[in-house]
């Protein structure tokens, strides 16, 4: 095998003090970063903690906000977030159910059945990667103007033939395939990487026995795969769960009396919450105790998601080896 080569086309001794002393500089620097990465975020989750810790109990999860016109959940004594654990739950699993099919279907086309030297394939995946730069704003504007105006107000109009707004408003529904479109190149990107990883042998195999295609992807591939396209899951929920740009315009409300109970109903969500504890409090210090406790609540519901998509994952590996 070739050593590798530095600028001037000299080759590297990895074996000489030269080559020895980058090697060292390289580890150092790798686990300097590690390490810089690692402090900074146990660092940030610390002080979370300290300073939400005390107001976060089971009366305050569980507690309903105060009804009325919405001023008790400024109240540290009566407020409570139960609400918006629902209606963050609800986004989360409901942009779930979209983006892993969605995603899951368009990554096996790209890596399996797409031509992979043609000009639309090559597009197909720059937008895919576009896609995953966009900031989140921009994914809710086109919330608004798609799903919104376009889908629901054709819905009211064509169908419905309603002038009164039923699904052209914002909608759990909305705010879902908003996140869905937001979170589809993470997992777009990680079916690629898991179908690759499998074995070109393990493929040759199965169609030398006769397998089809589609055969050999479906009992062969993807329980081989299955592992790390559930990584791209993961990866989804920890974004959609803490996302707020996207549905403060499609779906998120600043106060409701009740919870959702339709895929057309407003929703009252944690990350948007934080928001309104952050901005629109009449009395900030006085608010602060509650602000972190609900951020608390955030952190520790998105681990409880990623915990069980991480257990599903582990399932399915040991299924993997057991079969």
């Amino acid at each position: 095998m070739t050593p590798p080569s530095i600028d001037n086309g000299e080759p590297i001794d990895l074996f000489s003090k030269s080559g020895s002393m980058r090697q060292r500089a390289s580890l150092e620097l790798s686990r300097t970063a590690a390490w810089f990465l690692a402090c900074s975020t146990l660092l940030l989750v610390s002080y979370v903690l300290l300073q939400g810790y005390q107001g976060l109990n089971p009366s305050f999860i569980l507690s309903r906000a105060t009804a009325g016109t919405g001023d008790g959940m400024f109240d540290v004594h009566t407020a409570g977030v139960f609400d918006m654990v629902v209606g963050t739950v609800l986004l989360v699993f409901l942009m779930t159910l979209i983006v892993m099919p969605l995603g899951v279907i368009t990554g096996i086309y790209l890596n399996e059945f797409a031509p992979q030297h043609t000009w639309t394939t090559r597009v197909l995946r720059s937008a895919v990667n576009n896609l995953a730069g966009v900031p989140s704003i921009i994914f809710g504007l086109f919330g608004v103007g798609f799903f919104i105006y376009f889908i629901g107000g054709s819905i009211d109009k064509f169908v419905l033939f309603t002038t009164t707004p039923v699904w052209g408003q914002p909608a759990l529904l909305w705010a879902a395939l908003t996140l869905a479109i937001l979170t589809l190149p993470v997992v777009v990107i990680s079916t690629e990487q898991a179908l690759r990883a499998v074995p070109a042998g393990t493929r040759d195999a199965a169609l030398a026995m006769g397998a089809t295609k589609v055969q050999m992807l479906t009992w062969i591939v993807l329980p081989q795969a299955g592992p790390g396209i559930l990584t791209g899951g993961i990866l989804a929920v920890s974004r959609g769960a803490g996302e707020v740009a996207p549905i403060m315009f499609t779906g998120a409300a600043y106060y409701l009396a009740h919870l959702p109970n339709s895929l057309n109903s407003q929703f009252m969500e944690l990350g948007y919450h934080i928001y309104v504890l952050s901005t629109q409090s009449p009395n900030i210090d006085k608010t602060r105790p509650l602000l972190f406790s609900t951020v608390v609540t955030l952190l520790l519901l998105t681990f409880l998601l990623n915990v069980l998509a991480i257990v599903a994952r582990s399932w399915a590996r040991r299924k993997q080896r057991t079969d």
